[in-house]
């Protein structure tokens, strides 16, 4: 047994559980290729005032959360805690916005990384499939950007998940509702670090999940009150749009999320056979965020799903995935030749485009069926000798246990009609 074990917080991806990762990164990907967004990868890591202005210095991500390093030239990089941040930049410094096509529409998957307590559902090391629309003002975006999520969560089987709306309004009116909120945030009983937090950024109070706070907040100022009639226009319209395509979802006036750059509409994805950590993924419209972080006025909208919370959420609806198999054909060797002669009939089924495995290491005919067995082929070939003096391979049906010789040169052409 190793010495080492994975880090506290993280976890492995291992066949066959892995298999369920890579479905739901295709599921939840699959709409957005469909719908004109590219994919984009950026570094694991990036300069620590990228998030600090983005995120939020009031933000427990950045103030709590966030693994930081010195490099051996003094800079202060962060492993990325979240996508947006870097993905904006990333177009930034491409031109991507000066294409002449606005919204650059882009997708991106890739393992995140936050200093958290651990436990079921929450990682110090996770992984996301997340989308950004850059560059346009348009309440069909953040329409859009719901719906393909719901797509996807639809097209793995899940039925149990809700989606909670709300809008956070935008420069002009939520400066206005900000200074109500501190007015009678001030007033309450709580602790110095939320205090500080209430002339940072006060909706961030209104996120705070413990009970003692939340039961001070039943009488809060609601944003819904405060909002301008643009606002109130915007967010009507990201209603009606998701309505009329028949997207359930709940109005949720408490949704703030936890980071500083969204505004007007914001989401969230749950599911309520999580416990704790029912979100299940979330985002909203960022219209700022390109200025904070140094670009040019640039309004967008994007979201990120977890991965391994969708995996969790399959699990508690009992939702079974119909992955392909990793083998369709296992070929059996008896002998030095018949290992030549089957490595060229499974290396041209691979090129065929069909599984194909092979039983390695010279085992005897009895562990190789077993290996054959364990991988889940749906057929095997078997050839000794005596087959190869014949010009025949043994072709059994893992299924039916029916066997039947075809001729060595036809195998291929055989199976690939077999399996379609």
């Amino acid at each position: 047994m190793s010495t080492f074990q994975a880090p506290k917080g993280t976890y492995d991806l291992t066949p066959p559980d892995s298999a369920k990762f890579l479905a739901v990164r295709e599921a939840i990907s699959a709409p957005l290729r469909d719908s004109g967004y590219g994919y984009i990868e950026t570094p694991g890591f990036e300069n620590v005032e990228l998030f600090a202005r983005g995120v939020g210095e009031s933000t427990d991500i950045v103030t709590k959360e966030m693994y930081t390093l010195t490099t051996k030239g003094g800079s202060q990089l962060a492993l990325r805690p979240e996508g947006t941040a870097s993905v904006l930049r990333a177009a930034l410094q491409a031109n991507l916005h000066k294409a002449g096509n606005l919204p650059v529409k882009l997708w991106y998957s890739g393992s995140y990384y936050r200093y958290e307590r651990p436990q079921k559902g929450r990682y110090r090391h996770f992984s996301q499939v997340g989308a950004e629309a850059i560059g346009t003002e348009d309440p069909v975006l953040d329409a859009e950007l719901i719906i393909l999520a719901d797509q996807a969560y639809r097209s793995l089987g899940l039925r149990q998940f809700r989606i909670l709306l709300n809008s956070l309004g935008d420069k002009e009116c939520r400066p206005v509702y900000r200074e109500a909120l501190q007015t009678f945030l001030r007033d309450l009983d709580l602790d110095e670090e939320t205090r500080r937090r209430i002339e940072i950024n006060p909706l961030r109070v209104l996120d705070d999940k413990r009970p003692d706070v939340q039961k001070q907040l039943t009488d809060a100022p609601k944003l819904r009150d405060y909002l301008c009639d643009a606002c109130k226009a915007y967010h009507e319209e990201v209603r009606a749009l998701i309505t009329a395509a028949g997207v359930v979802f709940e109005d949720d006036e408490k949704l703030v999320r936890g980071l500083d750059y969204y505004t007007r509409t914001t989401f969230e994805f749950v599911h309520d056979g999580l416990g704790s950590q029912s979100a299940v993924g979330g985002g909203g419209r960022y219209d700022g965020l390109s200025e904070m972080i140094g670009g040019p006025v640039l309004p967008s909208v994007g979201w990120a799903l977890g991965v391994d919370r969708t995996v969790l959420a399959l699990e508690a609806e009992g939702v079974e995935l119909d992955l392909p198999a990793t083998t369709s054909v296992y070929a059996v060797p008896l002998g030095e030749e018949a290992r030549r002669v089957l490595f060229g009939v499974v290396t041209e089924l691979r090129r065929a485009g069909i599984a194909a495995d092979f039983a390695f290491g010279g085992r005897g005919l009895k562990g190789a069926m077993k290996s054959a067995n364990r991988s889940g082929a749906r057929y095997t070939l078997v050839a000794g000798e005596r087959d190869l003096a014949e010009g025949v391979v043994q072709l059994k049906d893992m299924e039916s246990g029916e066997q039947s010789a075809v001729p060595l040169a036809e195998a291929a052409a055989e199976l690939a009609k077999r399996l379609g």
